[in-house]
Order: structure tokens, then sequence, then C-alpha cells
């Protein structure tokens, strides 16, 4: 698996700023910059450099969640199979 991020710029006034996205192709990461709100970015570029690491925790609280839920199923599971 690699961690290649695919960097694509576009101007577009209906789409935000920055959007995340998977390539259809091979389940990576595309990060769209959207040049319609340059002086947005160029203000915020400190504050969205500086939101990796709170990204980071989110994405990892959301996954823990996951994973705790799936266990209890799992748990569930296997009373109902008399373990």
């Amino acid at each position: 698996m690699s961690n290649t991020v695919e960097f694509r710029i576009i101007n577009d006034a209906e789409l935000p700023p920055i959007v995340f996205r998977i390539n259809d192709d091979n389940d990576e990461v595309i990060c769209v910059l959207n040049t319609h709100h340059r002086i947005w970015l160029s203000i915020n570029r400190k504050v969205i450099a500086g939101t990796a690491e709170s990204l980071f925790e989110k994405i990892d609280m959301v996954l823990t969640g996951y994973l705790e839920e799936q266990r209890e199923y799992e748990k569930m599971d296997m009373m109902e199979d008399g373990m």
C-alpha cells in the first residue's frame, strides 16, 4: 500500500477551498486545492497546516469507536454461539 497523495488544483466557485477524496482507481488520497478561494487559503495557510495533528486525533477517535463497536458485536456473537 502506497502513502502517495495526489494533489489537484482547480478553480471552481461551487466547491470548497480544500477537499480530500478517494482516487477511484486505486483507493489513494486526492487533495484538491481550489484557487477560487486563494485569498482565504493564503490567510489560513498556517491554520490549515496546523490541523494535521488534530485531524489525526479525530480520525483515530472515529476508528477506535468503530473498532470498539465491532468488538462488542464479536463478543455478542461468541455468547450466542455458546463459547
